[in-house]
């Protein structure tokens, strides 16, 4: 494990979304050395005791580079070759840059399904902690070349509001080529003015978004969108311009550059409202009177050990109700084990998981953070 894992004792992550005005020479192929200086910024980032996970635009203008085009194209499947074609190059370049400071990679690819599906989403946020663990610094893109319109996010603005929900990220960070969020359009308005600071999900700020460019899908709009998906977990947003000298150094610094979009609840408020707010649940557990003693009083996550029964039929990453003895209701969260798992495990220690399942995904049936007390 290397010398910068060692310096983030359980600090949350940044997430750092790069636009193809960013990494393509107006669209030519990737620009190699504009990848290399954003990986020493990374470098130096975490270096200084934080992760960053990379969602990074550029596969398509990388494909229409190796396979001259000149024009993007609008037939899907025609944009998955071009995808398939360029993630070799981008990733191809990413590993090599980060290889320069003794630093792996991993190419992570999502579709909808994978963040919309409740135990594909534990799945990836697993796998996403796990290489952070590691000391490996993730490189997402939406998986262009299997993703069709129903199952496509669309940009990937969006899918960085998604990750920083995945690993509940400390801050989002946008780069673009713009200096942030104006309050009119510059190329009308020589008097636009940034807006250096708000809240995510604000509706007055919809009003002042754009559209996107030739090369990207995202606009200032999808922007704003990332933001509110972003501030479920209490994530912050910074909404800046890439063209900044050193701009990720300085915002760990603590320097205000771009639009600041922060969010109304702190990071675990914002979860369990979230939490709070679905009404459907997929099945039951009743706990004995030490488990509910612990999860009102304490705080603390659920454990098989304090289940004794298990009513219908739920997968993993599915919302439960926990119930007393008298089947009152006392808190529901997303379950770690499917039906069938948990009543092979429940009223066991954690530590006869493996022993009675063959494998260990979490040592909780409820973590704490995915957990919600009923009044």
């Amino acid at each position: 494990m290397n010398q910068a894992r060692k310096n983030r004792p359980g600090s949350r992550p940044w997430v750092v979304k790069i636009g193809s005005a960013l990494l393509t020479n107006e669209g030519r192929g990737l620009q190699r050395e504009s990848i290399r200086a954003w990986v020493d910024q990374v470098a130096k980032v975490r270096a200084r005791g934080v992760d960053v996970v990379l969602v990074s635009s550029g596969s398509i203008a990388e494909g229409m580079s190796r396979l001259a085009m000149k024009k993007r194209p609008q037939a899907l499947f025609e944009l998955q070759a071009l995808a398939a074609v360029g993630q070799m190059g981008l990733i191809q370049v990413y590993e090599s840059c980060f290889q320069e400071h003794g630093t792996h990679t991993a190419q992570i690819l999502l579709t909808r399904e994978d963040v919309a599906h409740r135990g594909r989403y534990l799945n990836a946020r697993s796998t996403l902690r796990g290489l952070l663990r590691f000391g490996v610094v993730p490189v997402v893109n939406e998986n262009d070349t299997v993703a069709t319109h129903e199952i496509r996010l669309g940009d990937n603005d969006t899918l960085a509001g998604m990750v920083a929900n995945l690993v509940e990220a400390a801050l989002l960070v946008i780069l673009t080529d713009q200096p942030g969020l104006l309050d009119a359009d510059p190329r009308t308005d020589p008097g636009a003015r940034l807006v250096e600071r708000g809240y995510a999900g604000d509706p007055a700020l919809d009003a002042l978004a754009g559209d996107g460019g030739a090369l990207g899908r995202g606009g200032m709009k999808t922007k704003l969108r990332a933001a509110s998906l972003a501030a479920r977990s209490g994530t912050a947003t910074r909404i800046v311009s890439g063209r900044e000298r050193d701009v990720l150094v300085r915002l760990l610094d603590g320097e205000s550059l771009g639009t600041l979009l922060e969010p109304r609840s702190s990071p675990l408020a914002a979860r369990k409202q979230w939490l709070a707010g679905l009404q459907s649940v997929s099945g039951r557990l009743e706990l004995d009177a030490g488990a509910c003693r612990v999860l009102r009083e304490a705080g603390r996550s659920l454990l098989a050990v304090g289940v004794r029964g298990v009513d219908g039929e739920f997968s993993r990453g599915e919302i439960v109700a926990c119930v007393d003895a008298s089947g009152r209701e006392v808190a529901r969260g997303m379950v770690n084990y499917d039906a069938d798992e948990t009543r092979k495990i429940m009223g066991q220690p954690s530590a006869r998981i493996a022993d009675l399942l063959g494998y260990v995904d979490e040592p909780e049936l409820i973590h704490r953070d995915n957990l919600v007390l009923i009044d």
